[in-house]
């Protein structure tokens, strides 16, 4: 596999199926699937790109800058570190689960490096009112007086990728509703969070049906403590947005949900 990638590459894992068969269905891994994902692990080949959802791999050398492949190999405890203060910094305040999760860590490795990194004054240990356990902020975070931006949020976008940690901070339950059986779904099929300002207010369904150059709202709820007309202008503004990005002519918004009727009101004004 490596010898194929230095001469064939780069190269998705699809383009070897021929020669070895996908196992266990639509989430299988072919052996060469398995073979590519080693030589990641072993830092042989590498990705930075994808093409249709699969990850296409290439000489780790032809990818990197030299001065990355160059330098010295840090220790384990040393490259955690570095993660953790990445992760805090991205995360704003965060607990120690939030932390370990943002790189997929294990809390045990994470913990000695928090320590360390509380007692040489990078992250400093802060109280959330109404949360028990420990957080941490890091050093030189600025807090804004208010958060004024909006977004549809990608279901792993980082905001509610841990779902934790977006229940705990938000009171925001989410899932991907696609993976529940339709007569069990709450809000629709592929949900998308909406954030206002520092609010997940709403929760959207949304498809592009480009045969029809339209941006169909499938459901769209209002969360219980968002205000219903500002939250629909602010929705309303973002989907056109959305729509201009994607090409498409027109939004339109179906009866389903709670805040449907005023969506569609601040749409039309």
């Amino acid at each position: 596999m490596l010898a194929e990638v230095a001469t064939r590459g780069p190269l998705r894992a699809s383009e070897l199926e021929a020669s070895t068969p996908r196992k266990g269905g639509w989430w299988g891994w072919s052996d060469g699937k398995r073979a590519l994902e080693f030589l990641i692990w072993a830092g042989l080949v590498t990705t930075r790109t994808r093409k249709s959802f699969e990850r296409v791999y290439d000489l780790t050398e032809r990818v990197l800058p030299a001065e990355v492949t160059t330098a010295p190999t840090p220790s384990v405890e040393g490259a955690h570190r570095e993660l953790v203060k990445i992760s805090a910094r991205s995360l704003g305040i965060a607990t120690g689960d939030d932390i370990a999760d943002y790189f997929r860590l294990r809390l045990g490795d994470v913990r000695p490096r928090i320590q360390e990194l509380v007692e040489a004054a990078v992250l400093r240990p802060v109280r959330i009112d109404g949360i028990a356990r420990p957080a941490y902020l890091a050093a030189g975070a600025q807090i804004p007086r208010a958060a004024t931006g909006r977004a549809i949020l990608s279901p792993f976008d980082p905001l509610v990728w841990h779902r934790a940690r977006t229940h705990r901070l938000f009171d925001f339950h989410y899932r991907i509703e696609s993976y529940t059986p339709e007569h069990l779904r709450k809000h629709g099929y592929y949900v998308l969070p909406f954030l206002d300002g520092d609010t997940l207010a709403a929760r959207v369904d949304l498809k592009a049906a480009r045969e029809v150059s339209t941006l169909l709202v499938q459901a769209v709820h209002l969360e219980p403590d968002a205000e219903m007309k500002k939250t629909a202008a602010s929705l309303a503004a973002e989907l056109r947005e959305v729509a201009e990005w994607l090409g498409l002519e027109r939004i339109t918004v179906t009866r389903k949900g709670s805040l449907a009727r005023a969506l569609k009101s601040a749409l039309n004004d």
